[in-house]
């Protein structure tokens, strides 16, 4: 709840005024039964009608009063809850651009979008609500309690033996709701989850004919969210019809005994009247307390989901002493190094040691699964290495910034990733401050001159994910916001796949000519056969390296691949 009165503490003025304003609204209410009491006991009694006129303006006067107490409260309080819920969701962003690849691994996009969507919209309800009823709501209960004891202290004990039941059944439902909140909105990231997906997929599913096993499969998780909240819900729902009978039960009694007290004339008819006014008030705020019990129960639960989030501590900047660069290391340099992935049941890398020289072009080639792209995520520290050290230019990357790191390497990621904007602005991704003729000149470098051409120039549109561009498209497009960056490391994770044998051909001529030191991850030989030195992956491990004509000789994987991509079968 730390995170929740941190974002509070911006709208404390706003906090304090929107329970203020409800407090005079309630002392207004609760004034209200004694002038409708002495208009029974003594206008109506006597035929004083000058007496009544004036009670009923005064009550009047109280209704416009109150009406303009509750608007400025509800106002402070929107604007309080509001104001919460947009710094919860900034808060929450933030820290998701500072998660690590093994964080946002673990902890799923799908639940990353319940936290900034659902969960914080329910804090947001449960601050509004809290605001306005958590201080009235017991102010009315413990007021019409006093009021009834100074009417009659006989009908006072009645309230008095009331409001214990009450509590208990309050804090009986919250005990059992909270915990079992949490359920629900587990299971709601679930069923976002299989959103996610089948609306990223629906081509594939279309195209093996599977949406009724979808939505059969979104059906059971639709339905154990259903369930989920059903079970929550009865347990929720006891509330108000608990309090219900309570209450009424309390009116028996007091009509009971206040009846008597008339008939003996220890009390007038008004005050038994504004007694039965202030249970009738007390059964009125403790249903609001109900419904606040069951938003404060999801709130609760949804806050505590969003706490675990921004409680995580990010990704690990520089942890260790920064070390001198070395004129003469290589640019990049792998020493015994093994990596798991966090639940992994086996290391994705194992004793891997390789080293890239200045301005060497490096191809890394492996079947599927072989670890190519997890060790080039290495050296941007996506992922840090379990055994072993990554160097750039002598140094550990674990004692260089991470931002001044990532700044001298230039990524293209296995997976081309657009944004809505123009092609110039995707390109400046790399390079905020890039000139046009920057991004005209990586466009040429990543052979997509005639993509831009397509679109009108560098000024053309790109819709979401890049969804108006083919994929090889979108590679070329990816390979050009890389290349701009001008870094000192250029990292082409499988970024030719999509693209036919000649445009990567001259791809790669042009990548070879920035004399930049280039690491190439591909499972074509044609992409990485002129490369300075071939790494061969095989199941994490180091299977041959050397130049093409050296692993063709030497290298049995090698030259299996080589055969099978370039001889007829």
């Amino acid at each position: 709840m730390k995170h929740l009165f941190s974002c509070l503490k911006r709208y404390r003025i706003e906090a304090v005024l929107a329970p203020l304003f409800k407090l005079f609204e309630a002392a207004m209410e609760l004034v209200v039964p004694l002038v409708v009491a002495s208009i029974v006991d003594i206008g109506i009694k006597s035929a004083d009608k000058a007496y009544i006129v004036h009670a009923v303006l005064l009550l009047a006067a109280f209704a416009v009063f109150g009406l303009a107490f509750a608007l400025t409260a509800q106002y402070f309080a929107a604007k309080a809850a509001v104001g919460t819920g947009a710094e919860l969701r900034s808060r929450l962003f933030s820290k998701l651009q500072s998660f690590s690849f093994a964080q946002i691994d673990e902890m799923g996009s799908a639940a990353m979008l319940t936290r900034m969507t659902s969960d914080v919209n329910q804090v947001q309800t449960g601050v509004n609500m809290m605001l306005r009823i958590f201080l009235r709501s017991p102010i009315v209960v413990f007021g019409a309690t006093a009021f009834a004891f100074f009417l009659d202290w006989r009908a006072g004990v009645v309230f008095i033996s009331l409001i214990p039941l009450l509590f208990a059944v309050i804090y009986a439902v919250m005990a059992v709701t909270i915990p079992r909140y949490k359920n629900v909105q587990e299971r709601l990231d679930g069923v976002y989850l299989s959103t996610r997906e089948n609306l990223s997929g629906v081509r594939v599913i279309r195209a093996f004919r599977l949406e009724a096993e979808e939505r059969k499969r979104f059906s059971g998780k639709s339905d154990a969210l259903a369930r989920a909240q059903v079970g929550v819900g009865r347990f929720a729902a006891l509330t108000a019809p608990l309090t219900f009978l309570l209450v009424n039960l309390a009116i028996v009694v007091l009509v009971a005994v206040g009846a008597v007290r008339v008939d003996v004339g220890g009390i007038g008819q008004g005050d038994l009247l504004a007694l039965y006014t202030y249970l009738s008030l007390i059964l009125v705020e403790l249903v609001k307390c109900a419904n606040l019990i069951v938003t404060t129960a999801k709130s609760v639960s949804c806050m505590r989901r969003i706490g675990a989030v921004l409680d995580e501590t990010g990704e690990a900047d520089a942890d260790r002493p920064r070390e001198p660069a070395e004129e003469s290391a290589p640019a990049v340099s792998f020493e015994n190094v093994s990596f798991t992935y966090a639940g992994g049941a086996a290391p994705a890398l194992r004793g891997v040691s390789f080293s890239a020289e200045r301005g060497e072009v490096v191809g890394i080639l492996g079947g599927t699964g072989a670890g190519k792209s997890t060790l080039v995520r290495l050296l941007p520290r996506f992922y840090d290495a379990t055994e072993g050290t990554v160097r750039l230019f002598g140094q550990d990357v674990r004692s260089i910034p991470l931002q001044e790191l990532r700044s001298r390497i230039g990524y293209v990621p296995q997976k081309a990733v657009l944004f809505r904007g123009t092609i110039a602005e995707n390109v400046r991704w790399g390079k905020e401050t890039a000139s046009e003729e920057e991004v005209v000149s990586a466009l040429s470098v990543a052979q997509a001159e005639d993509v831009a051409a397509s679109k009108g120039g560098i000024g053309g549109e790109v819709m979401q994910a890049g969804r108006n561009f083919s994929g090889g498209q979108r590679q070329r497009l990816t390979v050009a916001r890389a290349v701009v960056r001008g870094g000192e490391v250029l990292i082409l994770d499988d970024s030719a796949s999509a693209l036919d044998y000649a445009t990567d051909a001259r791809l790669n001529a042009a990548v070879k000519a920035l004399g930049c030191t280039t690491l190439i991850v591909s499972q074509r030989v044609a992409s990485v056969m002129h490369a300075d030195k071939i790494l061969v992956l095989d199941d994490g491990c180091v299977a041959g390296m050397g130049t093409h004509e050296i692993l063709l000789a030497d290298c049995p994987l090698y030259r299996e691949i080589y055969r099978s991509q370039t001889e007829d079968v």
